[in-house]
């Protein structure tokens, strides 16, 4: 299966990593046919570990290839990681300061982006598709730096980040359902606006794999890039999101356990 796998164009392999991501998040979301609420502490247990895995494959995944590839070639091996990483921080910010959203567990008067008559449901999806750009990104540029042939940008180190990317985005499903469903909402609409984030997964993974297979130089920046943009999701969101109701311990351990379980992923499987 994995021979046949690896034999497939990088912008399918993209495709289908990018969907499983998504079936991941969805499952997550389908929590609400099971309950109603879940509790703040596990919300936070589960926010603190999607920032781990996020913090891993950012380098292991990301920024380690991009490293070794730029050490080939005619500039720095620093430059294209730097400039890209930056890059990354950069346009997420952008985003961030451009687009309604409200991250989880803040009410409605603390959202963020420009003044808006958005409802709470999809100002909470909006975050969250924030956060979804740059892990499609990531896969996406994964699969496609295969075409390289460098050792730490393998199929199966693509492999290994899309894993990785599926495990914390089970519980990102739930976060996003979850509040909604304790909140009134009915099941089905809830697991819709749960799912909903994550359908941006598949199309920048695609868009990924297609950049880098069509102009392969663009590799280490774009791989750095999503590194960026994903060390800024876990910075300026996951993290004051897991401690915001006060459980710092508990999120600082079950980040350390999600950063732990990629790193183990990647270097086992890549």
């Amino acid at each position: 299966m994995y021979e046949n796998f690896s034999s497939l164009n990088p912008i399918f392999q993209a495709l289908l990593a990018g969907l499983f991501t998504w079936f991941v998040t969805a499952v997550g979301a389908a929590s609400v046919f099971l309950s109603r609420r879940v509790s703040r502490r596990l919300l936070d247990g589960m926010l603190g570990f999607s920032g781990g895995v996020m913090l891993a494959a950012s380098y292991w995944s990301l920024l380690g290839p991009a490293i070794e590839i730029s050490s080939h070639g005619a500039l720095p091996a620093w430059f294209p990681p730097a400039v890209g990483f930056l890059a990354g921080g950069a346009v997420l910010w952008l985003l961030d300061k451009s687009l309604p959203h409200l991250h989880l567990g803040f009410p409605v008067e603390e959202a963020e982006g420009p003044k808006t008559t958005w409802r709470r449901s999809i100002l909470l999806v909006s975050a969250i598709t924030l956060h979804n750009i740059p892990e499609g990104l990531a896969v996406g540029v994964a699969f496609g730096g295969v075409i390289e042939g460098v050792p730490s940008a393998s199929t199966a180190a693509a492999i290994a980040l899309a894993i990785g990317i599926g495990i914390q985005n089970f519980p990102e499903g739930i976060a996003v359902a979850m509040p909604l469903r304790a909140e009134g909402m009915g099941q089905l609409k809830s697991f819709w606006f749960g799912q909903l984030s994550a359908l941006v997964e598949p199309i920048a993974a695609m868009a990924g794999a297609a950049l880098v297979v069509v102009a392969a130089p663009l590799l280490p920046y774009a791989l750095s890039f999503a590194a960026g943009a994903m060390i800024y999701v876990v910075v300026e969101e996951l993290i004051p999101e897991a401690e915001r109701a006060g459980n710092v311990d508990l999120a600082t351990v079950t980040l350390m356990i999600g950063f732990t379980t990629m790193m183990i992923l990647d270097v086992a499987l890549g």
